[in-house]
């Protein structure tokens, strides 16, 4: 097959997973079966539940991993559901790499990409919220949020009082432009954050992230690996607290003299003190990668 996509972190993934010899491993973002092929490939007794909210994701997966059919379930559906649907099962792994996929970002009819010709940017394309809305439909105080807590754009407040004013805007490309013209022009294009902005508040990706992991919490998975790769400062940001939450023994609030609370509340433990990132090769190899890092939590 030709396989276009390079997972982020491939032989890093497999390390933490390597010892599981049973159960179940949950891939909540499958996309292009990159790291779940490795993983079923590596673990020779373990299955996999691969899902993906992408049909053609779900649809190419399925056949890269027909070899491997008697040993995978599909399932459409975003990954803050998947946990729940498969509550009862023997869950061992929990792999989520939740950075937009190449697929999504190389097909220019999907609108994630500075050239593309529409204003998309859905992951699902079933719902019914995108990028046009946002961008055309949103009023300036709302563009201006999403621009400073998605796109930690430092002037939010000029850019959405620019495009609050020069709008409707057809497609990726006319907006990407204008924003190159209009912003301050640094080392990355003028465009990135705000682009990751809008995205981020089209499939609500922070709140999606923050119910997987109250999802997993509710669950306590005995003896699994919880591994996530984020792409930038916000989801990390999410990812290390739940991480320290988690491995608290003692929740007393930090103004109590003394604990009460048992000091037995520990779900288990990090088993990543500071998240593992791409290698200079990787990186050269895949310059997607640079961002990433991958933390690892391990439920007792």
């Amino acid at each position: 097959m030709d396989i276009p996509h390079i997972p982020v972190l491939y032989n890093e993934v497999l390390e933490v997973f390597e010892e599981i010899d049973d159960g179940y491993i949950i891939d909540c973002t499958t996309g292009y079966a990159g790291h779940s092929s490795g993983l079923l490939a590596q673990n020779e007794n373990v299955h996999l539940i691969c899902n993906d909210q992408d049909d053609e994701a779900l649809e190419f997966s399925a056949n890269r991993l027909k070899d491997y059919e008697n040993r995978v379930i599909f399932n459409k559906g975003n990954f803050e559901h998947v946990l729940k649907t498969y509550e009862n099962y023997k869950i061992r792994g929990i792999l989520a790499d939740i950075g937009v996929s190449s697929l999504q970002l190389d097909k220019e009819e999907r609108g994630f990409g500075f050239n593309s010709e529409v204003l998309d940017m859905r992951m699902d394309q079933n719902q019914t919220l995108d990028a046009s809305f946002v961008v055309n439909n949103y009023s300036q105080m709302d563009l201006e949020r999403v621009f400073k807590e998605y796109g930690e754009v430092r002037e939010y407040k000029k850019l959405a009082s620019l495009i609050a004013n020069n709008r409707p805007f057809s497609s990726a490309k006319e907006l990407s432009d204008f924003i190159s013209k209009k912003m301050h022009k640094g080392k990355i294009h003028p465009a990135t954050l705000p682009f990751q902005g809008i995205r981020i508040e089209v499939n609500d990706e922070l709140g999606v992230l923050e119910r997987l992991f109250d999802s997993i919490e509710s669950i306590k998975p005995k003896d699994c690996l919880v591994a996530i790769i984020s792409f930038h400062s916000l989801e990390d940001r999410i990812v290390k607290n739940y991480f320290k939450k988690w491995s608290k023994s003692c929740i007393c609030p930090p103004e109590a003299f003394r604990c009460t609370c048992g000091n037995n509340h520990s779900l288990g433990k990090v088993v990543t003190r500071k998240p593992i990132i791409p290698t200079k090769d990787e990186i050269k190899q895949n310059p997607r990668s640079r961002s990433s890092k991958l933390r690892v939590f391990k439920f007792d």
